[in-house]
Parts: C-alpha cells; sequence; structure tokens
C-alpha cells in the first residue's frame, strides 16, 4: 500500500514494487539534490523530493537539526534523540527516524544502496498475523531496528576500508623496509595520509557512540516508541477496538508501541535495550579503531627502522668524505714540494747531487702517509668516523 507524500516537489507517478507494495517514483527531469526514501513501519516505499520545510513539519525537528543532514557541511557524525525523530548523520548515511518510518537521504547513492537494501530485509512485515509473529521473536521498538541497521552498516562500511587499506598497506611496507626508493616512499605517503584520514572518520564514530553510551539521558530520548505511547491518550481497551476498525492504523500502534508497552508500565528511564544495542556497535567500531592504531604504530616503527638506515647511510657518506678529504689534504703536502722543486729557479746546491730527486720523493710521500694515518686516527679517537 503506498503512503501519502507531504510536499513532494517533483512530478511523481504510481508504480507497483516488489511484493505487490506500491511507489511513488520520480519522473525523469526531476532533481536528485533533495532527494529522500520514505521507508515505514509496513515497508512501504516512497521516494520523493521534498523541501527542508516539509521534512521539519513532517518529523516537527528545528532547522539546526536538519543542517546536520546537509552534504554540503561538514558535520562529524551525530546521533541526536528529539521529540519524535532521531536525527542521524553517519558520513553517508543521513536519516531521519520516528516511531512509524525512516527518511533516508540520497537512495541512489552507491554506499547508500545497500543501507536500503538492508533495511527491506530487516524492516518487512507482509500482514498482521506475521506482524504479532515478528513481533513476538523480535521485541525491539521500530527505531532502534532501524537504528541496528544504520550501525551496522557504518561499521561494516569502516571495517571493509580498513581491511582494504591493511591489504594494501602491510605489504608496501615490508618492500620499503627491503628497498629503500622513492616509489615506495611515495606509495606508504599515500597510504598513510589514507590511513589518517580513516582514522579521524573512525574516531568520529567511536566518540559519538561513546557519548551516547556516558549519558542516560541521551538514551532516553531515543525511545521514541516509549514517549509516543507514555504521551498517547488510548488505553489498552481503546487500543484493541483500534485494531479491529483499523487494520492499518493497528498495524502501526503494533509496530510502534507494543514493544514498548511493557517498559512504559515499569521503568521510563530504563535504557538497557539501547545500551547493549550501543554497546555491541561501540566494540565492533573500536576493534576498527585498534586495527588502524595497529598499522600505524607498525608504520611508525617502519620510519623509524628507515631513518636509522638512511643513518647510516649517511654517516657511511660523511666517512667517504673524510677519507677523500684527508687524502686530498696529503696529496696536497706533497705536490707542494713537488712543485718547488719543480720551479725554474737557479741554485747551486743542486749540481753534482742528481741523488737528492729520490729521496725527496721518499721523504714527501712518506710524510704525506703519516699525515694521512694521523688524521684517520684522529677522527677515529673523536667518534667522527666508525672503527
Amino acid at each position: 500500500m503506498a503512503r501519502d507524500v507531504l510536499a513532494v516537489q517533483a512530478e511523481t507517478e504510481t508504480t507497483p514494487g516488489d511484493g505487490g507494495v506500491g511507489m511513488l517514483v520520480k519522473k525523469k527531469g526531476t532533481a536528485s539534490a533533495r532527494s529522500w526514501i520514505l521507508i515505514d513501519t509496513n515497508v512501504n516505499e516512497t521516494i520523493m523530493d521534498i523541501d527542508k520545510y516539509a521534512i521539519m513539519h513532517r518529523v516537527q525537528i528545528h532547522a539546526r537539526d536538519l543542517r546536520i543532514l546537509d552534504p554540503l557541511l561538514s558535520y562529524p557524525s551525530t546521533i541526536l534523540g528529539r521529540e519524535r525523530a532521531i536525527v542521524l548523520n553517519l558520513e553517508h548515511i543521513k536519516a531521519i527516524i520516528t516511531a512509524e518510518e525512516v527518511l533516508l537521504r540520497d537512495p541512489s547513492d552507491d554506499n547508500v544502496i545497500p543501507v536500503v537494501e538492508e533495511l527491506r530485509r530487516r524492516l518487512p512485515v507482509a500482514n498482521a498475523n506475521q506482524q504479532d509473529e515478528a513481533a513476538e521473536e523480535d521485541e525491539s521498538p521500530f527505531e532502534f531496528r532501524a537504528l541496528e541497521v544504520f550501525l551496522e552498516a557504518i561499521c561494516s562500511f569502516h571495517a571493509a576500508r580498513t581491511t582494504e587499506l591493511e591489504t594494501d598497506a602491510y605489504p608496501a611496507l615490508d618492500e620499503l623496509t627491503s628497498k629503500i626508493s622513492s616509489r615506495n616512499l611515495d606509495r606508504v605517503r599515500k597510504l598513510k595520509s589514507a590511513m589518517t584520514r580513516l582514522t579521524a572518520r573512525v574516531q568520529k564514530v567511536r566518540d559519538e557512540l561513546e557519548r551516547l553510551l556516558d549519558d542516560d539521558d541521551d538514551m532516553a530520548d531515543l525511545y521514541l516508541s516509549r514517549k509516543l505511547s507514555s504521551a498517547s491518550p488510548v488505553s489498552d481497551s481503546g487500543a484493541a477496538s483500534w485494531f479491529l476498525g483499523s487494520p492499518t492504523i493497528g498495524s502501526k500502534i503494533s509496530r510502534a508501541s507494543r514493544a514498548s508497552v511493557m517498559t512504559v508500565h515499569g521503568d521510563e528511564n530504563d535504557v538497557e535495550e539501547l545500551e547493549m544495542l550501543l554497546e555491541a556497535y561501540f566494540m565492533q567500531i573500536d576493534g576498527t579503531l585498534n586495527k588502524l592504531t595497529s598499522l600505524r604504530e607498525y608504520i611508525d616503527d617502519t620510519e623509524d627502522y628507515i631513518n636509522i638506515q638512511l643513518d647510516n647511510h649517511r654517516n657511511q657518506l660523511i666517512q667517504l668524505e673524510l677519507f677523500l678529504s684527508s687524502g686530498t689534504v696529503c696529496m696536497s703536502v706533497y705536490s707542494l714540494v713537488t712543485g718547488i722543486f719543480g720551479m725554474n729557479i737557479p741554485y747551486t746546491w743542486n749540481d753534482d747531487h742528481g741523488y737528492m730527486f729520490k729521496w725527496v720523493v721518499i721523504l714527501s710521500g712518506g710524510f704525506s702517509a703519516v699525515l694521512f694515518l694521523l688524521i684517520v686516527s684522529y677522527a677515529r679517537l673523536k667518534g667522527l668516523v666508525g672503527s
């Protein structure tokens, strides 16, 4: 059964969906910048273009809450509980959950399509009898089942991205340790940048779940069915007559409030069910963050190893430069003596003393060698070169 749409600005037409469920589908030429998909408790789907004022009127939230879902604004991952809605911004998953329906933004996005498929799989109820059986098996309110789908989607998304990054990073780091080259260094640099961005995104989701777990009042605000049931003036007998008179309304009340009737009559501040749900996905996202932390530590260890190798190479170059400089100084002394005796200056003590050339060459060479050894020994004594 198709659901009426408020303030649908694009021209639409009704087409049959899967299982005989009708849909309102946009015709060609409509803009998808503000495209939403609406899924209610009976899994009726509506794809529509709707402005922010209609959404604010429909779910009764403020404009500042709706801005959180604006893809043009950089808002961190947020889960807000309002009087009649949950505003959820988990990166590409931007949704508004009420006790009876889910509004999901940009359903045609590649990352959102699997989320829509999961909602179709997890929220379907074919008729009232199956609905009662499902309610007995799963007493979670509608908003919690939708919230679980979104949390599972974002946690699985980050886990998959982390696995892909680990698959690329560890071999690249091992290759870099075996061969230091510009190509390997640039590859590791890009992987480290991707890891830093992914870590920041995972950290934001973890921090938001931790914030909710630390505040019971915030978790209580997410119990929409409980608040709807406690605020409703309809008694149990009145509700029974509604079931007989209107199967549609009875279906809505059964799915939206039946799961929370026992809680309403009990402790309204009891958040154990939601706390267990959030803790499960908090542990999952925390495990993903731990994997990224381990990868960061491995990258840091690899950087330390590379720096040590580069320092060793640098020291070897310094030693080579020192040896070459020392040899140059010593040969300069030898060349000085050769230059002095090679000058065309007449002097008498060179007459009849031809054997002096041999001794000058021997003594000059010996002096240069001794000078070279003294310089190298002094450098090793001061620790300038290795032994």
